[in-house]
């Protein structure tokens, strides 16, 4: 239905060649008016700005690093070749609930604002969800999984991955096929990702599970969760949370004597789990609706992402770049207020790198992968897609 943004640009250059001359930036006479001026015609929208919503400070700041970087990368290549440039806006919530609220007001009365890309995390999403909607401002989420944030009606919301319904079920798969666990025992974080997160292994698993337990975002003494995971005799522990716990965790259960298979999701899929769980992170699996930087559908785009950033795209990058894409693409159509944006966004269906990016009535992706990830050599390696 929608041009994508490297079509717009191929026409704009064929009309420039041709010697016909684009009223952009809302600086002719025949230009519209609005939250932004667009050109007229099939003009870009102008004074508008793309906002990123999620942790560029505290303990989860690693998984805020590539999303800012996607996104910037996708802003930064529209930038070059348009004749008004899209600002770009970074909203350090921390990855809090509790900041949230506070923060997405201040970017719902930012007129300038029509997309966010975010929020990062679901505990804040769900914090901010209400008032994005309220506020009629879309927002296309590139590692929110909760299930649930879809389920509230806020009209505004959208993510560029599969949620947690799909990649729990996928970590049970791969715990009872290729790790081939008889005895599982399940850890959550009492976050809203974490626990409905492990919730959802724990009733995919059924009776493998043996036992289970809730720490703390913020803990740091495990012992008396290890204690129970060695009286337990299970063989295989998941962990639903990030990866700051993660890292104290998994050396606190190797220190006690735990030697199987620990398994983690997408929010321990960053470097500082290696940083903060040392040795003990070998041969972790992870699982993460994220493709693989080396996949061949990113190869362009982890290139153009190391030039820029002098190294490999982290978790998320691709999927922040899409979501970036979705808006800019619309801006270079000439939409210039969120009420556009939104209905641009619902009916959006291209192929970006890491999937086909269209949605549902709830905001959900039609086109879901799930993979997992082991730790070999102190890095974060591929292992294969999950199928189940």
């Amino acid at each position: 239905m929608t041009r994508s943004t490297k079509r717009v640009r191929g026409i704009a250059a064929l009309i420039a060649t041709v010697g016909l001359t684009l009223s952009a930036c809302g600086t002719t006479e025949d230009s519209g008016g609005g939250d932004g001026d667009s050109a007229s015609g099939d003009g870009a929208a102008c004074d508008l700005t793309l906002a990123f919503f999620g942790p560029q400070t505290g303990p989860a700041a690693g998984l805020g690093e590539p999303i800012i970087n996607g996104a910037q990368l996708a802003i930064d290549e529209y930038n070059a070749e348009a004749e008004c440039e899209v600002a770009y806006e970074q909203i350090d919530s921390q990855g809090s609930p509790d900041q949230a609220p506070s923060l997405a007001t201040e970017a719902v009365g930012n007129d300038a604002i029509i997309g966010v890309v975010g929020p990062a995390f679901s505990g804040e999403s769900a914090a901010a969800g209400p008032i994005f909607s309220e506020g009629g401002l879309p927002t296309i989420s590139p590692s929110a999984t909760n299930p649930a944030l879809s389920e509230n009606g806020w009209d505004t919301f959208h993510r560029a991955l599969g949620n947690d319904a799909t990649q729990g079920p996928a970590a049970a798969a791969y715990i009872r096929d290729t790790v081939a666990a008889t005895s599982v025992f399940v850890i959550d974080d009492a976050s809203e990702y974490g626990a409905g997160l492990a919730g959802i292994v724990e009733e995919e698993l059924g009776d493998t599970v043996v036992d289970s337990d809730t720490i703390q975002t913020g803990q740091t003494d495990f012992s008396a969760t290890a204690t129970k995971v060695g009286s337990s005799d299970a063989d295989t522990v998941f962990f639903g949370g990030y990866y700051a716990e993660a890292g104290l965790l998994v050396r606190q259960l190797r220190d006690s004597g735990f030697e199987g298979t620990f398994v983690v999701a997408d929010g321990v899929k960053d470097p500082g789990y290696m940083d903060s769980a040392r040795d003990a992170a070998e041969a972790t699996v992870i699982t993460c609706p994220c493709i693989p930087a080396d996949d061949p559908a990113v190869a362009e785009f982890a290139s153009a992402y190391e030039a820029e950033f002098g190294g490999a795209p982290g978790t998320y990058a691709a999927e922040a770049y899409d979501a970036a894409q979705i808006f800019l693409d619309g801006i270079a159509e000439g939409i210039s207020t969120r009420e556009d944006m939104l209905a641009f966004v619902n009916d959006y269906d291209e192929a970006g790198i890491t999937k086909q990016l269209t949605f549902d009535e709830t905001g959900e992706p039609a086109d879901v992968h799930v993979y997992a990830y082991t730790v070999e050599g102190g890095e974060i390696v591929p292992d294969q897609e999950i199928t189940s």
